[in-house]
């Protein structure tokens, strides 16, 4: 297929997705000396714009979750460079800040489990310090009385997403790369529609065809619903439904991103320094709704005051619903598919941002040692689960 109804070069790389994975992979791109166009009907708009920003694979390490926290810590590390070069090349100040996590308990039972973690924490080389009550009240002031004791993350950071979104649309359109604000519908792909060989560009909603030489799909939510892949080659990538809340302040909360169990589920507030304050966030297997539930906010809203309950007297300034990519395991994917010139870039689920440098380090690097637990080879031959949602969206978003 070659009638592209578009006038010029086939790109190098073609991304399918404008937040923050798909921006960040086709700036890295772009820095590598790679032509770069950007396909995505309404960039910045989907998971990226619901995010809290929190860097935190310390303070959200599980027992099962170790390749995950390797990968966190790995791109955290590569967090400093990543913000400095994006403010340089913009000029736009990201609110990236690496003052810690504090983790907090209300009683014994949530304080043991808080020493289980931390030892375990430990038992992998991670720095945590086990505080009082009264040394996390004295950290954050702002606390509940009923706070009896915590841990303190020290190396965890955070970042606001939306001016990380922003900046790099910026620094990619200052770069020249262009922006198709269409869907896309379909593939071209060499080779038979069920046995594809090589896919060489996309199939955009008005008809025009895209070509490239290679396509990374990072269409977050939508990479496991987009027409046109075979299902063997379609990641399996569901839809998880998260609320998340933002107030504000005359002047900041709280110094330290401030978490807890409330009622048996993780709860969190994330500072701004120009006194916005972020609550988060619900997981709801709920498709590809992105409707604002009472019960969502009612729920936001409760869990953060058993922990900062000063909270009630802050303006509601915003609250949105977005789906975010889930797999099967976890694990993002990221690499080269079954199919020649189609890569993979999604399946971030909640790390979306705090793994956005290693993805765009990694996605069309030639070693990526790094990330080869996310190849999408281990779910070869496997279709997605498609979960809520088949019917709604047809399309990448």
């Amino acid at each position: 297929m070659n009638d592209t109804g578009i006038d010029g070069a086939a790109p190098d790389v073609l991304v399918v997705g404008g937040g923050i994975i798909g921006l960040a992979v086709a700036w890295r791109a772009v820095r590598d000396g790679r032509s770069v166009a950007v396909v995505d009907p309404s960039p910045g708009s989907g998971a990226s714009h619901a995010a809290a920003g929190m860097l935190a694979p310390v303070s959200e390490v599980t027992y099962t979750d170790e390749p995950l926290l390797q990968l966190g810590l790995e791109s955290l590390r590569r967090w400093p460079a990543f913000a400095a070069e994006l403010t340089e090349a913009t000029g736009i100040d990201l609110d990236y800040r690496a003052d810690g996590t504090l983790a907090v308990a209300f009683n014994p039972d949530d304080m043991a489990a808080l020493d289980e973690l931390g030892a375990f924490m430990r038992s992998l080389g991670l720095e945590v310090t086990r505080l009082t009550g009264r040394e996390c009240r004295r950290l954050e002031p702002m606390l509940a009385p009923a706070v009896s004791g915590g841990m303190l993350a020290e190396h965890d950071a955070w970042v606001d997403p939306r001016r990380v979104t922003r900046a790099l649309a910026t620094v990619v359109e200052r770069l020249g790369v262009p922006v198709h604000r269409e869907r896309v519908t379909g593939f071209l792909f060499t080779g038979s529609g069920d046995d594809p060989k090589a896919c060489r560009g996309v199939r955009l909603a008005g008809g025009d065809g895209l070509p490239a030489g290679q396509v990374v799909l990072a269409a977050g939510a939508w990479s496991g619903f987009v027409d046109g892949l075979p299902p063997g080659v379609l990641p399996p990538v569901r839809p998880v439904k998260g609320q998340i809340m933002r107030l504000r302040a005359e002047r900041p909360l709280l110094g330290h991103c401030v978490r807890g169990m409330v009622y048996g589920s993780p709860a969190y507030l994330v500072p701004r320094r120009d006194g916005e304050l972020v609550l988060g966030a619900t997981q709801e297997e709920m498709g590809f709704d992105e409707r604002v539930t009472a019960g969502g906010l009612w729920e936001l809203l409760r869990d953060a005051r058993e922990l900062v309950p000063g909270i009630t007297e802050l303006e509601l300034v915003d609250v949105v619903a977005r789906p975010r990519p889930g797999t099967p395991d976890n694990l993002p994917m990221i690499g080269p598919s079954a199919v020649d010139g189609l890569v993979l870039a999604t399946g971030h689920h909640r790390n979306g941002i705090l793994l956005a440098p290693l993805t765009a380090d990694t996605a069309l690097a030639e070693d990526r040692s790094v990330v080869a637990a996310c190849s999408p080879a281990r779910f070869a031959k496997h279709g997605p689960d498609q979960g809520d949602g088949r019917d709604d969206v047809s399309t990448t978003r």
